[in-house]
């Protein structure tokens, strides 16, 4: 088994060039990063890609479109609806996943959620750092980032806005490109969450209230199980609860 991490690319569903990294051997497991983050940032910096590959699984972490090592284009021709959903599952067949486990966190998980709703069948699925309002309504969120993004360099410090601005610039972001993506999301009803049958495992800071609720995300999905971790939305992901949570569930 490989000890640190590989990178790839392949071309998406138009053309775009995405990076992936990959971790261990077995099971495949494909695991989407959040927001203004990288796989190296989520999944990898702090141990969870090398829990999971530990424990049997061949870990998959793409960086999303506009995202890490993965192409960065302006042109809002290339951010139409759903377009992180339809990446996900370009790479899902580039790769020739039948039998796969997935997760995200944050705007990795509402991506999650896409792909199911458009017709991705994982065995498990794993929802971290998303509430329900999260999902329901995504304009919210999307509001909040593109202020973020048109005020850089104005935010009161300490406030969340200049908190978001200093993780942009740890992981290199590039805000031209993250703008039009924040237009790409798209509401999830409760009917289609309802119908989703994939056993789920809803994982959330202790204390991140950023999306909504995740225990009512729970309660509405078909077969769920709620935990928590320490954490809030922006250190939970960099406890290695997180990391042992996924791999208990997935294992199980």
């Amino acid at each position: 088994m490989a000890s640190s991490p590989t990178r790839h690319s392949f071309n998406s569903f138009d053309g775009v060039e995405l990076a992936w990294h990959e971790l261990g051997e077995g099971r495949a497991v494909v695991l989407l990063h959040g927001l203004f983050s990288d796989a190296e940032t989520n999944w990898i910096k702090f141990g969870h890609a090398a829990e999971l590959a530990g424990r049997g699984f061949r870990v998959i972490m793409p960086d999303l479109r506009a995202h890490g090592h993965s192409a960065k284009p302006y042109d809002a021709a290339s951010y139409p609806p759903d377009v992180l959903a339809h990446d996900g599952l370009a790479l899902i067949a580039h790769l020739g996943l039948t039998d796969y486990d997935l997760g995200g966190y944050s705007l990795g998980a509402r991506t999650c959620i896409r792909m199911v709703v458009m017709g991705a069948t994982p065995r498990r699925l794993i929802n971290s750092g998303m509430g329900l309002q999260g999902l329901l309504r995504t304009g919210g969120r999307s509001a909040h980032f593109k202020k973020i993004l048109r005020g850089l360099g104005t935010h009161e410090r300490g406030s969340p806005e200049w908190l978001a601005e200093a993780f942009l610039k740890t992981t290199g972001g590039d805000p031209a490109a993250l703008l039009p993506l924040l237009d790409s999301f798209v509401d999830t009803t409760e009917d289609q969450l309802r119908a989703i049958a994939t056993p789920t495992l809803v994982l959330t800071g202790v204390d991140d209230h950023d999306n909504g609720s995740s225990e009512e995300l729970a309660e509405l999905l078909r077969d769920a199980r709620y935990v928590e971790v320490p954490g809030n939305h922006m250190s939970a992901v960099t406890k290695p609860e997180l990391g042992r949570e996924m791999a208990d569930f997935l294992a199980a």
